[in-house]
């Protein structure tokens, strides 16, 4: 659907975090500032300058500020966020979106000690709760008559049934960004919250996933839970190309690039750019490389591990201790094969966003390993920027690895030696070849936009 080409509804998308943010002037204005994240990029372009509401919660002391006026319009969006209560919005943020259901759907629990579902988490799920529901106040009252309402994000998994309730007008989409857990992992929440959970979910006309897995995963904890299949569809979001490419053509981009050509030299590289979320599987990535230096000693000195990643979810004491030891173990592997002309890891945990694309830019190899992911966009961004012939190493575990699995080279997240070869492989590929299969990898990458991402969520309304 182009910009300019009003959709047959009006469209109302929901979210936990908005297009754009506000921060407080010196005079105490709200100024305004694009979000960032794979949502932005990907729907900003199609839906800015159009009639579209775009709800989210108000973070940040600005947001609140802005909250009070009611539906603005910023940097081409139009926005409504709410000013929820700081310390429910706290409870259904942290303990069970961050804590609880991003770690069921992630798999990433240690059963054997959590979770523990006492007072304190049932009080969360309380509030998570309230939180759907003040989102569903907000749509009903905000949303045109028979709009089409998208809503997507795991925080906001209950405010269906309310909403369908008051505004029968509307149609709801629910589309699932992370993975969805697994049949046996979901039945750890607690009876009533899983059951109401899927309930919530199955309240919406059709929920949408990444791939057919995440999708088969939900219908099975339906089946299990509730006795019913609900209606879903598989529709993977898409980098926007024009977007990621002027980035990379912009001189920030530039500047970025040739600092770290002068670091490299003619060295080459192998990339990540990731958040420092347990997921992602970062550390595993350093021992797969140390491994490399190891058994294929014709690298040491010849290739540089670039690794541009930023803290997340550091109010979480796991997060804060993984931080910790991605720290620890490239200190480890810098002081076991460094020497006084190369630094065999790069570490760049800054948030600086042309760096990381410039790192897209000049990789030889880029590796997306995550232990569970619903997509990553990143492995997709990747192929459209890169000007190396660089190849991509991917995770089967990957949302992407539906798309792409035929024309990366994979490797099992959990096998660090499996993980090296893989690394090996790429980087010692003749050129031609990996010429060959670069522009293969591209090509497919391209075959997806926004556009067709949001006019399956349109459809699926229907």
């Amino acid at each position: 659907m182009p910009p300019d080409e009003p959709a047959d509804h009006p469209l109302v998308i929901v979210s936990n975090r908005g297009p754009v943010s506000f921060h407080i002037s010196d005079d105490g204005e709200p100024l305004a500032r694009r979000g960032a994240g794979g949502l932005v990029s990907g729907l900003g372009p199609i839906i800015a300058g159009t009639d579209t509401i775009w709800m989210a919660a108000a973070m940040s002391d600005g947001d609140r500020l802005v909250a009070g006026e009611g539906v603005v319009e910023r940097e081409g969006f139009r926005v409504r966020l709410l000013d929820l209560d700081p310390a429910e919005f706290a409870m259904a943020y942290d303990v069970i979106g961050n804590a609880t259901l991003w770690f069921v759907h992630h798999h990433l629990y240690d059963l054997a000690r959590r979770p523990r579902f006492d007072q304190h988490w049932r009080r969360a799920w309380a509030a998570y709760r309230t939180i759907n529901h003040a989102f569903a106040a907000a749509v009903a009252e905000t949303a045109p008559p028979d709009a089409t309402v998208l809503v997507q994000d795991y925080h906001l998994t209950l405010l269906a049934p309310v909403l369908a309730e008051t505004r029968p007008d509307l149609r709801l989409v629910h589309f699932a960004h992370t993975p969805f857990a697994a049949p046996d992992l979901f039945a750890v929440l607690p009876d009533d919250a899983g059951a109401e959970l899927l309930s919530g979910l199955a309240a919406h006309h059709a929920c949408g996933f990444h791939t057919q897995r995440w999708a088969e995963a939900f219908v099975g904890c339906c089946e299990r839970v509730l006795g019913r299949r609900p209606t879903t569809f598989v529709s993977p979001l898409a980098p926007d190309p024009a977007d990621i490419r002027a980035v990379a053509a912009g001189a920030a981009c530039a500047t970025e690039l040739a600092a770290l050509d002068a670091q490299l030299g003619d060295r080459q590289l192998i990339t990540r750019v990731d958040r420092i979320e347990l997921s992602k599987n970062i550390v595993r990535g350093f021992h797969a490389f140390d491994d490399l230096l190891t058994r294929y000693p014709r690298w040491r000195g010849q290739v540089t591990f670039g690794a541009f990643v930023y803290p997340s979810r550091e109010g979480l004491a796991e997060y804060l201790a993984y931080r910790q030891e991605v720290e620890r173990v490239v200190a480890l592997i810098n002081d076991r094969w460094g020497t006084a002309d190369w630094t065999p890891i790069l570490l760049d945990t800054s948030d600086n966003f042309p760096r990381s694309v410039a790192a897209l830019v000049r990789y030889d190899a880029l590796l997306v390993n995550p232990i569970r992911d619903g997509l990553n966009l990143v492995a997709k961004e990747g192929p459209l920027v890169n000007d190396h012939d660089g190849l991509l190493v991917l995770s089967p575990e990957s949302g992407a690895w539906a798309e792409l699995g035929d024309v990366a080279v994979g490797a099992n997240p959990f096998d660090i030696t499996a993980t090296a070869d893989a690394l090996d492989r790429v980087l010692a590929l003749d050129p031609a070849e990996r010429a060959r299969r670069s522009e293969v990898l591209r090509s497919v990458v391209e075959q997806r936009s926004p556009a067709d991402w949001l006019a399956e969520q349109l459809a699926a309304s229907r």
